[in-house]
């Protein structure tokens, strides 16, 4: 089992910096031992201009056989014959991937004690591997880009995958499973180490030894960086952790949640915005022009009865505080509170006696109680209020017996594949009484003069949809959980585009009328204040069927993810 990795360089920057970063001497062959056999470590060139370093894996098949596991043994193909006949010695296999974690460990950790900041520092680099097993059934068309392609490219590889023949004296036999691999790109070696390590058993879709729980530790220490964005990221982690579900979910979570994490990072003010700072339409900007128009005499009041505008967020607060006055809920949910604007708005309504607050980022969180100043509240006032980590696409025992949810400006930060999860997460089991949602309408996009177009109004948005579609989602959410839904616009209306934001409001085991839901959320008139228009009935209570639990109850603070008030989610789930 062979690899060899090569990089070039100059009299300034000479390829020999190559063994610095491997912490193997280029003049030297070095031999380690593994479990299943020994590692040699040589450099077949070594000079300025090129340097290539080179490991051979030299399986022992016998030990292989008697310290694997599974079908097959270590790895190997599961036929009669397999543990005698196998490819696990020669082709590139999580045997080869155990073998660079051993032998380049520190390099794979970005480590150069003698050349400090030289790990750092991206250099073009070739990987050459002769035999790579592409294992699970993933042989495809010859028009369609091989897996080694799919996995590699998004990384920033060039990829150059030949197929190797069952027999070249048998050309007639066809290509066999197997291909010879060259990777070319500018990256740093422990970002290729680290791709290399988690990527070739993904390829081969077996691993040499059991997968057990702390393969997601290793698999997502590996991915840092670079897993999270990967848009095959699913299949990866499938592939990797052998296709064990409940690994595989795990490994996803923890994965969505590192993202999101990211955002403690930033600016709270960043985090808590949702959409740009919104403006009034260009009716409204020139009407307020005028009643502003006193020279440069430095800002002035308006005069009274002048028109104001209320900033949008603002007015979703309004229409959110509106509805659930209406409704009568005392227990609330705000799925994503951000710093806290809507529960600090919900903590002075005298009807609501409990709000929780949910929230994937702990600096959101911390920003929040600081806002609400949880710390010099009275015990009889912090028993009202309480703010959580909590991840909306798995279903969470914390979350249920409340009358009202809010997932304000949620929706669209989450990818569409796991909106399924949500849906069943809310509205089937934590199943509150009321069930509100905000999202930007995509049609009004064109009114805002600074945005480009066809681009959504933050890049964290994974959709954004005109009030057609975010109506179809709503009236089969309603059906599929035994909700009514009524529609309605938030902010200022436009005949041609609507308003800028929409709003659902679902209800539990109500009719609102017998009439049809209105085709359009501009025939209402916009709010606060306005009626809800007709709600659509739901279908018999409980989810679809294409909705299973997307897994373990959120317990614990570890598990993050909320929608939030004008607030900005760096997830899947946002």
């Amino acid at each position: 089992m062979f690899i060899s990795i090569s990089t070039t360089g100059t009299a300034e920057r000479p390829a020999t910096d190559l063994g610095f970063l491997l912490h193997k001497h280029p003049q030297k062959a070095q031999q380690f031992s593994t479990a299943h056999g020994v590692v040699h470590v040589f450099y077949p060139e070594a000079d300025e201009q090129r340097c290539t370093a080179a490991l051979l894996l030299d399986v022992d098949p016998i030990a292989l056989v008697r310290r694997g596991r599974g079908k097959g043994r270590g790895g190997s193909p599961d036929f009669a014959l397999s543990q005698y006949v196998n490819d696990r010695p020669y082709a590139a296999s999580s045997l080869l991937s155990v073998a660079l974690r051993t032998v380049f460990r520190t390099a794979m950790k970005g480590v150069c004690e003698q050349r400090p900041g030289l790990a750092e520092q991206p250099r073009p680099l070739t990987v050459r591997l002769p035999a790579v097993a592409v294992g699970g059934g993933e042989r495809r068309a010859p028009e369609e880009r091989s897996l080694v392609e799919q996995l590699f490219e998004p990384l920033g590889w060039q990829v150059t995958a030949t197929p190797i023949p069952l027999d070249e004296s048998f050309p007639s036999w066809g290509e066999s499973r197997y291909l010879g691999v060259e990777l070319t790109g500018t990256l740093r070696l422990a970002e290729a180490l680290q791709q290399l390590y988690v990527l070739l058993p993904v390829l081969d879709g077996a691993k040499h030894y059991w997968v057990s729980p702390d393969e997601v530790d290793k698999l997502l220490d590996a991915g840092e960086g670079w897993l999270a964005e990967h848009p095959d990221r699913a299949l990866i982690i499938r592939r990797y952790l052998h296709r064990r579900w409940s690994l595989a979910n795990e490994a996803l979570r923890r994965l969505e949640l590192a993202r999101l994490a990211e955002a403690d990072d930033a600016e709270v003010e960043e985090l808590d915005n949702a959409v740009p700072t919104e403006e009034p339409d260009s009716a409204a900007s020139d009407s307020l022009a005028q009643d502003n128009a006193s020279p440069a005499e430095g800002p002035e009041e308006p005069a009274a009865g002048a028109d104001r505008p209320v900033p949008l967020a603002q007015q979703r607060r309004e229409s959110i505080l509106e509805l659930l006055r209406a409704s009568g809920a005392a227990r609330v949910l705000d799925l994503g509170c951000g710093q806290g604007e809507l529960v600090a708005a919900l903590l002075k309504e005298k009807q609501v006696t409990e709000v929780l607050g949910v929230d994937v980022s702990a600096g959101a969180l911390a920003a929040a109680s600081r806002k609400l100043r949880l710390a010099r509240m009275t015990e009889r006032q912090a028993s009202r209020v309480r703010l959580v980590q909590g991840a909306l696409t798995y279903t969470d025992a914390r979350l249920k017996g409340y009358d009202a949810a809010v997932l304000c400006e949620v929706i669209e930060h989450l990818d569409l594949p796991r909106l399924p999860a949500l849906e069943h997460a809310v509205f089937g089991a934590a199943r509150p009484g009321t069930v509100i949602v905000t999202t930007p309408n995509a049609e009004y996009n064109v009114r805002w003069e600074t945005l480009p177009a066809g681009e959504h109004r933050h890049a964290d948005h994974r959709f954004e949809w005109d009030r057609a579609e975010f109506r179809q989602w709503a009236e089969r959410v309603a059906a599929n959980y035994g909700y009514t839904v009524a529609l309605r616009p938030v902010g200022p209306q436009d005949q041609e585009v609507g308003s800028p934001t929409q709003l659902a409001l679902f209800r539990i085991g109500t009719t609102q009328g017998t009439g049809p839901a209105a085709t359009t959320a501009a025939a209402e008139p916009a709010t606060p204040g306005a009626a809800a228009e007709p709600a659509t009935p739901g279908a018999a209570a409980g989810p679809a069927a294409t909705v299973a639990a997307a897994g373990p109850a959120a317990t614990t603070t570890a598990a993050a993810f909320a929608g939030s008030t004008d607030h900005t989610e760096r997830s899947e789930t946002r």
